[in-house]
């Protein structure tokens, strides 16, 4: 497979800040990448170095066969970008909309006619032409938004931030339409700060204050970077089991996700689900359930960042 995207020892400054770091990674063609991190990681940055909008301080990239930093205008006819901070023009209609990107990218009238009909489909927006993009929903716009970034079908698409505010079940179906893009040979770069969501990518990377901490496939992620056991206690007070257990000699890591603890395991502890009990219950916190898991993203990007942090203590 060719790559479609790389960064090769790719930096920003913005004077003495440093935000991205000394990053170096490639993306082949037709797969979904992911740029994971919390906000102010250096995710937007990297993007708009990507995309030709920002100059590198130091090293260099690809998108498409094109050289970041000495031919951006062929990058930008070469790619679709969405964000979740402007992606469609309010006071425009759904069928303006259309016409107006498609005019951007150059299409020619009879073009963006067959464009839209595929766009109006996709996005379940047959009948709704004339509907204002104000008056969409946050799953319905995003849709539109979508096939208004792909309307001259780019082999590169970015995707920064695109499902921030709206609903679990329409992040799900807007997956399910980045899966097809994929599927039908379009190169996929996103980020995102919903990690759930990562799972669905070919390969990431986890970035901490500009730098890659972490990067691989989301299985290789999980079997490489927490090698011990992990298991989920449920408690109906689920802080005071996470304050009883940190801090004990045979607990790796260990962190709230929702009403439950994630806790890391040495593997030399013994009967681990016998004594996480025996702690609790004698310290006085109830129980409901204890159980073995396989870690999540979620769990790899704590513990990854806890052992950044700690490493920059030191």
């Amino acid at each position: 497979m060719s790559v479609a995207i790389s960064g090769d020892h790719l930096t920003r400054r913005f004077g003495s800040f440093t935000a991205v770091d000394d990053i170096s990674f490639s993306v082949e063609a037709g797969t979904i990448f992911g740029l994971l991190g919390a906000n102010g990681a250096g995710k937007s940055t990297t993007i708009r170095m990507l995309c030709g909008l920002l100059q590198s301080s130091d090293g260099t990239g690809t998108v498409a066969g094109f050289d970041i930093n000495r031919q951006p205008e062929k990058i930008r006819r070469n790619i679709g970008y969405m964000s979740q901070a402007f992606s469609l023009y309010r006071d425009l209609t759904v069928a303006e909309n259309i016409t107006f990107f498609g005019g951007a990218y150059g299409l020619s009238a009879a073009e963006i006619r067959r464009r839209m009909s595929w766009v109006l489909e996709m996005a379940g927006l047959e009948g709704r032409e004339d509907t204002l993009a104000a008056q969409l929903s946050g799953g319905w716009a995003q849709r539109l938004a979508l096939g208004c970034a792909v309307l001259h079908r780019p082999a590169v698409l970015f995707l920064d931030e695109p499902t921030g505010g709206v609903d679990p079940v329409s992040r799900r179906e807007f997956w399910d339409l980045i899966n097809d893009l994929a599927d039908d040979g379009t190169t996929v770069l996103v980020t995102t700060h919903y990690l759930d969501e990562a799972e669905f990518c070919n390969d990431v990377c986890l970035m901490h204050a500009g730098r890659i901490v972490a990067q691989g496939s989301p299985s290789a992620l999980k079997r490489e970077q927490i090698p011990h056991r992990m298991w989920r206690v449920d408690s109906p007070t689920a802080t005071d089991a996470l304050a009883k257990l940190r801090g004990q000699p045979w607990v790796i890591e260990s962190s709230i996700f929702g009403r439950a603890v994630h806790v890391g395991i040495d593997d030399h502890a013994g009967d681990a689900a016998e004594r996480i009990r025996r702690t609790l219950s004698d310290a006085g916190v109830e129980v409901t359930a204890v159980s073995p898991i396989v870690p999540s993203l979620e769990d790899v990007f704590i513990h990854v960042i806890q052992r950044e942090i700690e490493g920059g203590d030191r």
